[in-house]
């Protein structure tokens, strides 16, 4: 599968809204396809809101990433999904303003640390 990076700023505020604790469902731990499916289901929305709007996409944690997470094991299709690797909170030295959100902006670009 090709990785590749793309800067939003809607995109990095959701990475830092992450950080700091909002949209849990958005990552919560799965271990059958309905539980990602419903993660999948709240992604969409929440990126709909940002103006993003795919038909089966979904944000994993990089521990997720790197245990080697596939569309197919989580129910979704190759052809429609989509997914967004969430940077992990450790690699941010400050939580709050800007240099936060330049951090989040930043870790997009370092494929696959960014959503």
């Amino acid at each position: 599968m090709a990785d590749f990076s793309y800067q939003n700023d809607g995109l990095a505020q959701l990475i830092v809204d992450m950080w700091t604790g909002a949209h849990p469902n958005l990552i919560t731990p799965a271990t059958n396809p309905a539980q990602y499916q419903a993660r999948s289901v709240a992604a969409k929305a929440v990126l709909a809101a940002r103006g993003i709007y795919l038909e089966q996409p979904i944000l994993i944690t990089e521990d997720e990433y790197e245990e080697g997470f596939n569309l197919l094991d989580a129910g979704l299709t190759a052809t429609n999904g989509v997914v967004f690797v969430l940077p992990r909170n450790t690699r941010a030295t400050t939580f709050g303003g800007p240099p936060l959100l330049e951090t989040a902006k930043m870790l997009m670009a370092i494929t696959p640390n960014g959503i």
